[in-house]
């Protein structure tokens, strides 16, 4: 079967991993262990987790110059992503991000750094990309303007967006940004962020999957960790369960791996549900391992 072509828009980062047996308060010095560095990013994980799904992936973004640039770009690469249009810098380091992991959940921290430099003409000049698309990813960590700009650019070559509001935005979105995106998949904070109702249980994202679709959202699906997520779109959402595994090592890329692992099958012509039912494996499989872009699956893996 012919691979389906996705182009993921988004951020690189080398993260750097460390585990503690105690949840540090303010001011707190832990000892950890364990420590990695792993590349890592919202959007260079999506990527990689396509790829490794069976997509066809070009990825667009931008790393500074030196070792951890050139290693992160490499690392794509030998997962079968098309980095030609990932560009180095040389007035801004390589993004990074700084993890702690307690109990196999993740409080993260990040500088942009040269995700930052991913901008309108690195859209533009990877045009020819975009036309062939079956489908374009996006988060939030590169400038607003540029997901603005690139979820136009893919209206104007009729290519389905799906929109991972991630981070949690500071600032309401633009209505644009909610109404032009084919799928939305924030999780809880995003949400809470979006909507001001929190989604503590499947009920409330249920009320606040219905606010999203009031505000423009389209489809829509909301990721709740250990409680599975809701998904649907206009007044009709359902809740679906999670996967249960014998142990949550980590995290961290989980929600990169549900988000990819939606794309590459609503790509393949697969209905919402069916998607998220392979989302849903595809995360279940990325918590028990370390890392982010260490523990994404590859589609044999996945039942």
């Amino acid at each position: 079967m012919e691979k389906k072509k996705i182009v993921v828009i988004g951020s690189v980062n080398l993260d750097m991993v460390i585990t503690v047996g105690k949840q540090p308060v303010m001011g707190e010095t832990v000892l950890g262990s364990g420590f990695m560095q792993v590349p890592g990013g919202k959007g260079a994980n999506q990527a990689v987790a396509a790829a490794r799904l069976g997509a066809e992936v070009t990825f667009i973004g931008a790393v500074g110059e030196g070792p951890s640039g050139a290693a992160l770009v490499e690392s794509l690469s030998a997962n079968g992503v098309f980095t030609g249009y990932t560009k180095t810098v040389s007035d801004r380091p390589t993004g990074t991000a700084m993890i702690i992991v307690y109990g196999g959940d993740n409080y993260i921290a990040v500088d942009q750094g040269a995700n930052r430099a991913v901008d309108k003409e690195l859209i533009d000049a990877a045009e020819v990309r975009l036309r062939e698309a079956d489908m374009a990813v996006l988060q939030l960590e590169i400038p607003y303007d540029t997901v603005d700009y690139a979820m136009r650019r893919c209206g104007q070559f009729g290519v389905p967006v799906l929109l991972n509001p991630a981070p949690a935005p500071t600032t309401p979105l633009d209505s644009g940004l909610l109404s032009g995106a084919y799928l939305i998949t924030p999780n809880e904070a995003e949400t809470f962020a979006l909507t001001g109702i929190e989604p503590a249980t499947p009920d409330d994202a249920i009320k606040a999957a219905g606010r999203l679709s009031a505000l423009g959202a389209n489809n829509i699906v909301i990721t709740l960790g250990g409680n599975g997520c809701v998904y649907g779109f206009g007044t009709d959402f359902r809740h679906m369960p999670a996967i249960k595994v014998s142990e949550v090592v980590d995290t961290t890329a989980a929600g990169d791996s549900f988000t990819a692992a939606l794309a590459v099958a609503l790509s393949n012509g697969k209905s919402l549900e069916d998607a998220v039912i392979f989302a849903s494996k595809v995360g279940a499989v990325t918590v028990t391992r370390k890392g982010a872009q260490p523990s994404l699956p590859y589609l044999h893996e996945i039942g």
